[in-house]
């Protein structure tokens, strides 16, 4: 008897042997039943009908239990802050304006004047509470995030240059908040509410800064490591550090209601920062030294690092600066050691951002209330509000900007960038909300100011961008002149493995070329919600391999990182601005041959004949093929100069080349083959698909025997037809794109044993 069959006959013996026994147990246990446990089993269902009844009524007190309900608001809160985030990224906008606009959307302001019945079942009151509290958490976890992006040493570095950006745009702004909470309080705040106080939140409102959002969009804008980024970074996070200090003192005294009371508050604050960062800090910087890396850092030190931030949020919520304020202290004082802040980023980041503060924003949402704004002169007073708002930080940081030396230009970008008020803002509208100090019109009217400053940004450095086109084309004419005997490619590559091997390829087919080859290696990181700390640790990772294959070859590369919202047209407009003269990509997972990618292109294609195929979707959608042939047009149609897509299926060496001749429109890929061979000293052969009768074909004749007398090892395949044993002895295949789009019509189960292959524009 095989082990196998032993094994099955015991399986079936102790599901036997243990089924009877509890079977047993259960008759003797129901003769001992109590009396209420009988009349209850009487009332069992005893059919299927009363049974789904029963069901049907467990099913709903499920739905309406707490727990079913926070969970139903989660998914719901999820799925509309996602929807609303992809919107208006798609329309240019940081993903977070979305997120906000989700929130308000989910609220009275529109579900609950829409659908009230809705409204009332997806929120109701009494479950309010849950989401405040959940949202919170995630806050203190996303101020602890905020703090370790904030790089104390860059901060330092660039403080003479940014300190008078940094703080005139918080204090003048500050200033005519302050200005205009004098003139709206008698007949706006709330009655109980002292004037002290009010004007302080309206003042710090209008002066805080979107460290993350700004971070983001200079990001999008590629400014990261120019002047214009590093200046408008170091004055945001410099203004961040002075406006929630500020804001830690103008909470303390609205709690403790005058400047007196606040004293003792102020003065334990002090000697709390000063322990964070005299006692606390050279700690944890000898912890980052020691801990570096995902292998040394364990549950228990991660757990220790909780611990402090939980600590910290404590102690600065019974001093009476509010919980994130310490969240925020504590993330400041990590370990200046970056892998070290990128690990913990990590872990911290992607729930936050992910989980808790979309409920964050529907709790802000729920807050926000526009009806309130019932009367025309509330809504001139929303309209002054942004307009005071946008002056005094947009003004104060333009003026302070061209003060220091900086021009028109960049003075105008670095106000639009630190006027950027976003996710930052609501938590102090929040905070002031909920000690009672912002009345429910008024933190309406700064919500809305908010959703705008913010929205304007990215419009308004486009409009900057316009304005200054012309006289940057000017100096670009004055400067730019040719390069002559320089052949320069870029070339745009996705995972990292496959920046090596399209090096390979570039090196191949165009080292010997008559000119000298100049080479920029391009990786996009395609989203625009990617934390600026990550992005180094991006860059390293994948431009390794193809660093290490140039330095094989004995090649000088360049390389350029950026994050893209749509690495297609940043691709071509790169090439365009640049004066590239040729563009190598690659073609993704279209038409690869490695296990998982012809895995993925099975699943795709499965799911699409299954699902998809019925109501007529496009097949790009799903096709690898179609996606290839899409992706290839894009580029040859948007692009300035020869593009070469690059389709890898296990590419080495291009010894033996094969070239696909389709018309005399592609006798130009002779010359491509010409350099190509130079370099590989390999064969060739031409397949010649066109058409004898065409009057063209004498000269496709004429040339293709110039190439083979000009070209050593090269020859005319007898084959008049592209069939899969076309392609055996060749590793390499060159094609043009209008033939490409012919064969992988006509030819799709050829093309499956074909090499790899450049599809070439001419």
């Amino acid at each position: 008897m095989s082990k196998g069959t032993r094994s099955i006959l015991f399986y079936f013996l102790m599901v036997l042997i243990f089924g009877s026994l509890m079977y047993f147990i259960v008759k003797e246990g129901e003769s001992r039943q109590l009396e209420d446990s009988i009349v209850s089993v009487q009332n069992a269902p005893r059919n299927l009908t009363e049974g789904f009844g029963l069901f049907k009524q467990l099913m709903t007190h499920n739905i309406e239990s707490s727990i079913g309900i926070l969970l139903l608001q989660i998914i719901t809160i999820l799925l509309t802050c996602r929807l609303f985030g992809w919107i208006f990224q798609k329309i240019g906008q940081p993903t977070v304006i979305g997120e906000i606009v989700a929130g308000i959307v989910l609220g009275p302001s529109v579900l609950g004047h829409l659908f009230p019945q809705v409204s009332s079942f997806l929120f109701p009151i009494e479950s309010l509470g849950n989401i405040t509290i959940l949202s919170q958490f995630g806050l203190i976890l996303f101020m602890f995030a905020i703090g370790m992006e904030l790089n104390l040493s860059e901060v330092r570095q660039k403080l003479k240059e940014t300190i008078l950006i940094s703080h005139t745009s918080t204090v003048v702004p500050f200033f005519f908040g302050m200005l205009t909470a004098f003139f709206v309080y008698k007949d706006y705040a709330d009655k109980s509410t002292p004037f002290l106080s009010f004007a302080l939140f309206v003042g710090i409102a209008m002066s805080i800064t979107a460290f993350p959002v700004l971070a983001r969009i200079i990001q999008e804008k590629g400014l990261t490591k120019t002047h214009l980024g590093t200046i408008s970074l170091a004055s945001a996070a410099n203004g961040d550090i002075t406006a929630w200090c500020l804001l830690a003192v103008v909470i303390a005294i609205a709690q403790a209601g005058t400047m007196l009371s606040a004293v003792y508050n102020i003065l334990f604050s002090i000697f709390y920062i000063a322990f964070m960062f005299l006692a606390v800090r050279p700690f944890l910087r000898m912890i980052g030294h020691v801990y570096h890396n995902k292998e040394v850092i364990d549950k228990g030190l991660v757990a220790s690092i909780f611990l402090l931030l939980i600590s910290s949020s404590y102690l600065t919520e019974i001093l009476g600066l509010h919980a994130l304020f310490g969240a925020f202290i504590a993330g400041v004082v990590m370990p200046e050691n970056i892998k070290f802040r990128k690990i913990m980023t990590e872990k911290v980041e992607d729930v936050s951002l992910s989980l808790f503060l979309p409920l964050f924003f529907v709790s802000t949402g729920l807050r926000t209330e526009i009806g309130l704004l019932n009367k025309p002169e509330l809504w001139i007073l929303c309209l002054f509000f942004i307009l005071v708002a946008i002056i005094g930080k947009f003004g104060g940081a333009l003026f302070s900007a061209r003060f220091v030396g900086e021009s028109w230009k960049d003075s105008l970008y670095i106000g639009a960038l630190m006027n950027t008020r976003g996710l930052m803002e609501l938590v102090v509208l929040t905070i002031g909300y909920e000690m009672k100090i912002l009345s429910p019109a008024i933190f309406v009217i700064l919500v809305l100011m908010t959703l705008v400053t913010t929205f304007m940004t990215t419009p308004l450095i486009s409009l900057i961008k316009f304005c200054y086109r012309t006289h940057d084309k000017i100096k670009e004419q004055r400067t730019a002149h040719p390069l002559e005997g320089i052949f320069k490619v870029l070339l745009s590559f996705g995972r990292a493995g496959n920046g090596q091997i399209m090096l390979d390829v570039a090196y191949q087919m165009f080292s010997q070329g008559k000119n000298k080859l100049e080479l920029t290696a391009l990786h996009l990181t395609v989203g625009s919600d990617v934390n600026p700390l990550h992005t180094d640790n991006f860059e390293e990772v994948s431009f390794g391999p193809i660093l290490y294959g140039a330095k094989k070859l004995g090649l000088q590369i360049q390389t350029r990182y950026e994050i893209s919202n749509n690495a297609g047209l940043d691709i071509c407009d790169i090439v365009n601005k640049e004066g590239y003269d040729f563009l190598l990509v690659g073609s993704g997972i279209s038409m690869s041959n490695t296990p998982d990618d012809i895995a993925a292109n099975r699943y795709r294609a499965t799911f699409y004949n299954r699902f998809f195929k019925r109501i007529k979707a496009p097949e790009s959608w799903f096709y690898p093929g179609a996606l290839l042939k899409d992706k290839t047009k894009m580029f040859i149609e948007q692009s300035n100069c020869p593009v070469g897509v690059f389709v890898n299926r296990n590419f080495v060496r291009a010894t033996n080349v094969i070239l696909i001749i389709g018309s005399q429109d592609d006798l130009f890929l002779l010359g491509y083959a010409r350099t190509l061979l130079r370099s590989t000293h390999g064969s060739a052969g031409v397949l010649d698909l066109s058409d004898h009768l065409q009057p063209a074909y004498e000269v496709i004749a004429h040339e293709t025997s110039q190439f083979f007398t000009t070209v050593g090892q090269t020859r005319l395949l007898p084959e008049r037809d592209l069939t899969t044993q076309s392609f055996n002895g060749f590793n390499f295949m060159l094609i043009s794109y209008k033939t490409w789009n012919e064969v992988s019509e006509k030819r799709k189960e050829a093309l499956q044993k074909m090499p790899s292959t450049l599809i070439l524009s001419k």
